[in-house]
Formats: C-alpha cells, structure tokens, sequence
C-alpha cells in the first residue's frame, strides 16, 4: 500500500447517537414528492442516511465542500471522493423519533492505479442499532478516492438500460431538488449545487445528481409504483455513471423471481447509470 495511506486505517471506528425526527421525514418525503410516512410504520429505507450526518465546523470545511481532510475519513492525497456502490440488511424499521446508535468501522482498504491515476477503495461497515440494543440495519458502503482529473471528465462506458421494465419514473432534476436532498444530507459537497465548481474544477458537464439520492429514489419507487407493500430485507447499488442534471432520467425496475427485484437508473441516453437489487431473505423457519 502506499506510503500516503494511513496504516492505523483499518480498523479504525467510530461511534455515534442521533435519532430522526418527523420533521426530517416530512421534508424527506416533499423532496421525493410523496406524502410523509405513518409514524408508526418506522422509516423507509434508506431514509437513515438523514442521520449522523458530518458536524465540521464551517472555518474547517474544505475547497469542495466536503469536512476536513482529518479524523476517521482522512484522505491523504487523494482529494476526490465518490461513493461508489453499497449494500445493507434492513433487519427490522428504524424508529422515528426515538434515539439510534451507530458503530462504523473501517473494513476494507485497496489502493489501485486506473485509466485517471491513482484510487483509493475503501469499505465501511456501518451497525445501527436502537437504544435497546437491538440492530436495525447491517451496511456497507464502498467509497473511492481519486486524484484530481485534467479538464473534462469522460464518462464511462454504457450499459444500454433493460427494454422490458414494469415502472419507469420519469425524474426531470434540477437545482432545487439536489439543493434540497443536500440540505437534508448536511452534504456540501459543492459538484452538487456549485455549477462553475462542479464544471470547471472537477470536470462535470453540469450538476451531478447525488448517488444516495438516486439509491432513495430507486427504493421508493419500488415501494410506490412497484407496489411493495413490506420493506425488503436487503438492498444492494452501484454507481456506473455520473447523473447529470441538464437532462431528464428514468428510475425503473421490474419483479423478478423468488421475490427479488431488480432497478436501474436510466439516462437520457438508454444507459444504466446505476443498477440495484431487492429482496426479502426467505424465512428458514418457515413451513
């Protein structure tokens, strides 16, 4: 591993207390354009990510918007951050309301050469847990960091969408709607609202719609026009384009086998800009 990379990171934790409220669930659900949850169904998944949200002070927050370069996250060299791809066990609904626990642990560390340099992978492992001690959800998340990019960025290769969805959700994004999920994330990465920063620093040909974001819709969509009454069991994403707000896109997925769900993005060129899986674990106890 290069010398740049920390050696104490693996293993490194860290631990948190937060609770969401149902304010926060109300302005979740305008931002989606829904109706607010019932309070005692619990919080749809991945409504979380409103919780234990970076607290850097603004005097400390860095160029791009992100917290500083130090702590549990400290990112030596490699300035760019994206959030690659995740998975989670939904093991049981989040409360709202009421006090949650997380522990985060650093789990994996992969230090690569690419096509635009160097990159960093790295995994977290997040526990959540209710104050009873109970978890709630089991998540990874697979971060990348990467070095700075001359001029424009070029986009992946496409994965031409699947033709034969059962829904498909046209999203037509603006500022406003990035503004807000920013808002509720506390995420001020700047490629997400600061145009001119977004194209001129980091190579963008506009604002980049938040991978969290499209994961949320994806699942919601699930639970609205692909009728999923129960909230799955486990949930699974990764990014393979960067969305981009100066067109419309697609949140599509269909029903697959043995209660298993496969959705996409869709971008305004017939590529997948991210593919996700859904399913309920089936019951080994079960007649």
């Amino acid at each position: 591993m290069d010398d740049a990379v920390p050696a104490d990171w693996l293993g490194r934790r860290e631990f948190a207390r937060d609770m969401i409220t149902e304010s926060a669930c109300v302005r979740m659900a305008a931002t989606l354009d829904r109706d607010p949850p019932e309070l005692g169904a619990g919080l749809p998944a991945p409504w979380h990510w409103m919780a234990f949200l970076p607290q850097a002070r603004q005097s400390a927050i860095s160029a791009d918007g992100h917290p500083p370069r130090a702590g549990f996250l400290a990112q030596g060299e490699l300035p760019r951050r994206m959030w690659a791809s995740g998975s989670m066990r939904l093991l049981a609904p989040v409360p709202i309301g009421v006090p949650i626990e997380r522990e985060s642990e650093i789990v994996g560390l992969d230090d690569k050469r690419g096509r635009s340099g160097r990159l960093l992978f790295l995994t977290l492992r997040h526990r959540i847990r209710s104050v009873q001690g109970g978890l709630l959800i089991d998540e990874r998340q697979h971060i990348v960091y990467r070095e700075p990019s001359a001029g424009a960025q070029a986009m992946p290769a496409g994965e031409p969408a699947p033709t034969d969805p059962h829904w498909r959700r046209r999203i037509d994004p603006d500022p406003t709607l990035l503004f807000r999920f920013s808002a509720l994330t506390f995420n001020a990465h700047r490629i997400h609202y600061d145009r001119r920063y977004a194209m001129d620093v980091e190579g963008y040909p506009g604002l980049v719609v938040h991978g969290p974001l499209l994961a949320t819709m994806l699942l919601d969509a699930l639970r609205h026009e692909g009728g999923l009454a129960q909230t799955p069991d486990w949930f699974e994403f990764r990014a393979q384009r960067p969305v981009i707000d100066v067109a419309p896109f697609w949140v599509c997925g269909r029903h697959d086998a043995d209660d298993r769900h496969s959705l996409w993005i869709e971008d305004n060129e017939g590529f997948v800009c991210v593919k996700a899986y859904a399913g309920r674990v089936p019951d080994q106890n079960a007649p």
